[in-house]
């Protein structure tokens, strides 16, 4: 009998570790890609450990100018961040460098810092720039204070096809074990 219950009990866990391995399975067959924009290191971070987490490629959205400290002086009207954002609305910052085979990834996480409570134009740039038809997109941002404010309002302008929205989330106010159940939660 009690060989009998302990041979029950070995079957239970195996199919829990069966299930858990299909969940895992499944996972790993979506190819995804984290592409992210950092101006000051805080949002790469999180860029990475969504990577990690994700089983994800990498890929860093560089402006083809870099931004200076002066660029993003919130504080002075005539930097570039306030052209881009408050005067020039519609810009598009010039990206270096496309990724080459987007048309392999199923996923694409999308991350950035909030700048005047949207995501920063050249974040467009990097949407207009590639085919995204058929993908999932889940964007991402950094923030100290500020919500997503019309930050999905501002991303959907720039893709007028089939894709698969999720909302923009604040990432940097969890911490590493509720970062990866997000994770985890996105790419079901």
């Amino acid at each position: 009998m009690t060989l009998l219950a302990a041979s029950l009990m070995l079957a239970g866990c195996k199919g829990n570790a069966t299930t858990s391995k299909n969940q895992e399975d499944k996972k790993m067959q979506k190819k995804v890609l984290v592409a992210y924009f950092s101006y000051s290191g805080t949002t790469k971070g999180y860029a990475e450990k969504i990577a990690q987490y994700a089983g994800a490629d990498l890929f860093e959205i560089e402006a083809a100018q870099p931004y200076t400290a002066a660029d993003v002086d919130w504080q002075d009207d005539h930097s570039r961040v306030n052209r881009e954002m408050k005067t020039e609305p519609d810009s598009r910052p010039a990206i270096a460098k496309k990724v080459d085979n987007i048309k392999d990834y199923d996923v694409v996480f999308v991350g950035f810092p909030i700048w005047w409570y949207i995501a920063p134009n050249i974040i467009n740039t990097f949407l207009e720039s590639h085919d995204l038809q058929g993908k999932t997109l889940i964007p991402f941002f950094t923030s100290h204070s500020s919500g997503p404010g019309e930050t999905d309002k501002h991303l959907h302008k720039s893709i007028n096809y089939d894709v698969t929205w999720k909302p923009a989330v604040r990432v940097n106010r969890w911490n590493d074990k509720e970062l990866k159940a997000w994770v985890d939660e996105s790419l079901r």
